[in-house]
């Protein structure tokens, strides 16, 4: 693989879109997989040590200290820590590409293929790019995770669409993503991670063999990406769209457990995908030790796995028909999460939408505008729409209060 300054480890400029001098320039997007890479880890506790944190932690306090992020550029540090948290406790390693990582990329008409080579062992990752029959080129894209229900709106929209195939980089184990498969052998010091490492890792790729072929050979814009999938890929996506920050758009469907939804808030629910009854398959070895109780020793919780995409665009579709869902532990991480994009003035870049009447995975007509002005706005550049109130939930089925899980501000 060719070494690309977003490879580099040293924090570099955030490549800002036109629409971030409205807002100090905080960029909408990078041109780098992780800007943070350079910060040193804070210091990780085991179970033991760790101090007992009841309600939802406060992801403006920096790790193992009272210092209190202030202003954006403390965001950059303390977005670190919490993501060397995640991978430590719950998801990890995601290596980033390195030297040895040899990439091969090719598009023979819309087909991407992408021959990824280290260890003296190979993996292939192929896509077939769709491209809308409307608008101009080069198009934004958005990336389904193995699946996505939406494609069709977007290329009525003026947005390509490719899909993610997680079996291309790991096994499915029951149907879902495993901890096993072709990733092991390029990198068998990582095998104790998750299955969502190693998919966010191949998602990742697919963007390297686009930047590195070029908008000649893909017309595709690479500074307006985004990433999609529902239930367990919608997990699949909203941990891509984290660990990735050129990805400029997030929307994770009704991603249950694991996902949006705050683990301690799920303790104290019904039936529902809590940390002890979620597919360990997809995360790393030990990270069951953290149920029932054990889960306020946790120094994190996924409303901070959420907020990492910030000052990127996210947006949250949920659906209370299905209790496993956990919607009510979703709709408190949402709330929580959006208070990082309010301390920097930018909540207009983070929305949810909680509601009910659909089938699992069914977008129903009733969200299409909530997902065409995220779309609109951070896919296809339109700066005049308006984002800032997209925060729905559908209070007829949940019966919880934000604020005795959040104690701080």
């Amino acid at each position: 693989m060719k070494r690309q300054k977003f490879y580099a480890l040293a924090l570099a400029s955030a490549m800002v879109m036109p629409m971030a001098a409205k807002t100090n320039a905080i960029p909408l997007v990078y041109d780098q997989e992780n800007t943070g890479a350079a910060f040193k880890a804070p210091e990780m506790k085991s179970m033991e040590e760790s101090e007992s944190i009841k309600t939802l932690p406060n992801p403006f306090e920096f790790s193992n200290s009272k210092k209190q992020v202030k202003k954006f550029q403390d965001w950059e540090k303390r977005r670190a820590e919490i993501l060397a948290e995640i991978q430590h406790y719950e998801l990890g390693v995601k290596p980033l590409p390195t030297d040895d990582l040899k990439m091969e990329a090719s598009m023979e008409g819309s087909t991407l293929k992408i021959v990824l080579t280290r260890n003296g062992e190979s993996l292939t990752i192929t896509t077939t790019i769709q491209y809308p029959q409307t608008g101009t080129a080069p198009y934004p894209l958005l990336i389904g995770c193995d699946m996505c229900s939406f494609s069709r709106l977007l290329l009525e929209r003026g947005v390509a669409y490719c899909s993610f195939t997680s079996t291309q980089v790991n096994k499915k184990e029951g149907g879902f993503p495993g901890s096993t498969g072709d990733f092991d052998r390029l990198y068998p010091e990582y095998t104790d991670g998750g299955g969502y490492a190693m998919t966010s890792w191949g998602v990742s790729r697919i963007i390297d063999a686009l930047q590195e072929l070029g908008v000649e050979k893909t017309n595709i814009d690479t500074k307006h990406l985004g990433v999609s999938g529902c239930s367990y890929a919608g997990k699949m996506a909203l941990y891509a769209g984290v660990l990735d920050e050129r990805i400029a758009l997030t929307i994770p469907q009704e991603p249950g457990g694991g996902g949006v939804a705050a683990w301690r808030v799920s303790e104290t629910l019904g039936k529902v995908e809590n940390l002890g009854a979620t597919n360990h398959n997809w995360f790393i070895k030990d990270h069951d030790k953290y149920a029932g109780e054990n889960t306020q020793y946790l120094p994190f919780d996924q409303h901070e796995l959420l907020a990492l995409c910030c000052p990127r665009a996210v947006l949250v579709f949920g659906n209370n028909d299905f209790e496993w869902l956990a919607e009510p532990a979703g709709y408190v991480s949402c709330v929580a999460a959006r208070k990082v994009w309010e301390k920097f003035g930018i909540e207009d870049r983070m929305g949810f939408s909680i509601n009910d009447g659909h089938g699992h995975c069914q977008l129903p007509q009733v969200q299409y505008p909530e997902l065409f002005a995220f779309v609109d706005r951070f896919l296809l550049g339109k700066e005049d729409v308006d984002t800032k109130d997209i925060t729905y939930m559908k209070a007829s089925k949940i019966s919880i209060n934000p604020s005795e899980w959040i104690n701080w501000k």
